[in-house]
């Protein structure tokens, strides 16, 4: 009987240190798909007092215009009637193109949503601020973000294009944003659309009023989130929007009339930024089935009737002279739309994730219907529109924009910059320095191995398809980024592939930036 019992409890002894080896084992491997590591492992932490910096008015005599930012999501650059395109009606922003100055080769800092928007409102490449993938809910069902995890883990594969191991969760406090430069010189700041700087539901430190902003009405982040909440300023108005989105654009409208109407004693800045056309697509039933586009033109259709919107009310409040207007694009089209004939899309270095539209229009300074083909990007328009409302730039850290107030106004025709850098998230891919463009190693998403820059389908490619990097194109020639001229330029590759080790040195010894 005591032999039996020792048996019995030997057994259970070897069931339990197997069945706490397969727990430890599972652990293991699900520990990986959830957790993620801060931006500051990587970048290092803000300097101490950071987020104290004063600003100052360094010239009271600026003409401090009401500036309306209009930022659309995922819109590609050929989807507009200025643009070329022919598919979408858009006769509201043709005629504010005809009214102003178009730029062709304006980029954004990024070719995804949320650092794009991270350098708009800092004027600082993403890597500065840390925030160079996308925040996600953060209540955000468990097994999208295993799933996402995972694709990570199997990036040497070549499996998904994702870079997550490192991630900010938002714009931190340290960051300097327009708004709060603008407050400076006394502006009524407003923020109507998609934030995606930060889950502001679950952490109201990355509330749009917490950095800048007097008003928000809003969604914290994309509309393919979920749970995706409706707020105005810190107040959530539902839980989640889900597919009920079709509204989105009309109420985003009104309440960005409102918030012209009711600025009526001192200049205002709204930022604008729709939530469309990025996926999924949905307009309202005045628009819905209207366009040649299929679902993607009837969004931007009803994007062109809120620009329509907002001319009509600055023009009815007798604010419309003394407005700038830009509309642009946080990157290029994602599934659908349009990147003019550019290769690649969002999420790729190429022209057709970085290049955007750029228009402005502001009457009586900015010349009438002028093209310009100056090379720009979304961070200059932080010292841009400071330096029109008089503010110095923050002195204890690194702007990469460049101010381009004089050749927005006609007083210059080109601006003097060394060159613009392509990430991918932490990565750096490229440069452009005038008509040159160099990349040391990029996914060409092309079949059948689209991410051939991956290690292992890299290795297995060289054989067959030989020596494929560096790139090297001329845009003048060739914008459509088609055919790679190293051998035919070979100390042009080398100059730039000097320049991108310089600025990558430059960059790790100081990512964030601040002067020591």
């Amino acid at each position: 009987m005591a032999g039996s019992r020792r048996r019995g409890l030997k057994k259970r002894i070897t069931y339990t240190v197997i069945g706490l080896v397969f727990l430890a084992a599972a652990a293991n491997l699900v520990y990986p798909l959830l957790r993620s590591h801060s931006s500051d492992d990587l970048y290092g932490p803000y300097p101490p007092g950071a987020g104290d910096t004063k600003l100052a008015i360094v010239d009271p005599g600026a003409p401090r215009p009401n500036v309306v930012l209009i930022y659309c999501d995922d819109l590609g650059y050929g989807d507009l009637g200025s643009y070329g395109g022919r598919a979408i009606r858009t006769p509201n922003v043709d005629r504010l193109a005809a009214g102003g100055s178009r730029f062709t080769n304006y980029y954004a800092c990024n070719a995804v949503c949320a650092p794009s928007r991270a350098g708009l409102l800092t004027g600082r490449y993403p890597f500065r601020t840390g925030v160079i993938g996308n925040p996600y809910p953060g209540d955000e069902p468990l097994s999208r973000r295993a799933a996402r995890k995972l694709g990570s883990i199997l990036k040497g594969l070549g499996v998904l294009d994702l870079r997550e191991d490192y991630a900010a969760s938002g714009l931190s406090a340290s960051e300097i944003t327009l708004a709060e430069a603008l407050r400076t010189a006394g502006y009524r700041t407003g923020m109507v659309g998609k934030w995606h700087l930060g889950d502001y539901s679950r952490q109201p430190a990355y509330n749009p009023l917490r950095h800048g902003f007097d008003f928000y009405f809003g969604v914290p982040h994309s509309n393919d989130m979920r749970p995706c909440p409706l707020f105005r300023n810190t107040k959530m108005i539902e839980a989640d929007i889900g597919d009920n989105q079709a509204r989105l654009t009309g109420l985003y409208t009104r309440e960005a009339v409102q918030f012209i109407e009711s600025s009526q004693e001192r200049p205002f800045f709204l930022y604008l930024a729709h939530t469309f056309p990025h996926q999924p697509l949905f307009a309202s039933q005045r628009f819905a089935g209207k366009s040649k586009a299929g679902k993607y033109g009837d969004a931007v259709e009803e994007i062109d009737w809120s620009l329509g919107e907002i001319v009509a009310c600055l023009a009815r409040t007798g604010r419309e002279d003394n407005t700038l207007i830009i509309f642009t694009s946080d990157n290029g089209p994602w599934f659908e739309g349009s990147p003019g004939g550019l290769r690649g899309r969002k999420g790729q270095s190429y022209e057709g994730g970085f290049r955007v539209p750029f228009i402005v229009r502001w009457p009586g300074r900015v010349p009438r219907n002028r093209v310009n083909a100056t090379p720009l990007i979304n961070l200059d328009l932080y010292p841009t529109l400071l330096a029109l409302a008089g503010v110095g730039l923050p002195g204890d850290r690194v702007v990469d924009g460049l101010d381009i107030s004089g050749l927005l106004t006609g007083k210059a025709d080109t601006i003097s910059r060394e060159a613009i850098y392509f990430y991918h998230y932490d990565l750096l891919e490229g440069l452009r320095v005038g008509k040159w463009k160099y990349f040391r190693k990029l996914n060409r998403y092309t079949w059948p191995v689209p991410m051939d820059a991956a290690p292992i389908p890299d290795r297995l490619g060289r054989k067959q398809l030989g020596n494929r990097w560096p790139l090297l194109y001329d845009l003048e020639n060739d914008p459509q980024e088609s055919y790679n001229v190293l051998a035919t330029y070979p100390q042009k590759g080398a100059e730039l592939a000097a320049r991108l080790a310089h600025w990558e040195q430059l960059a790790a010894a100081n990512p964030r930036g601040f002067k020591k």
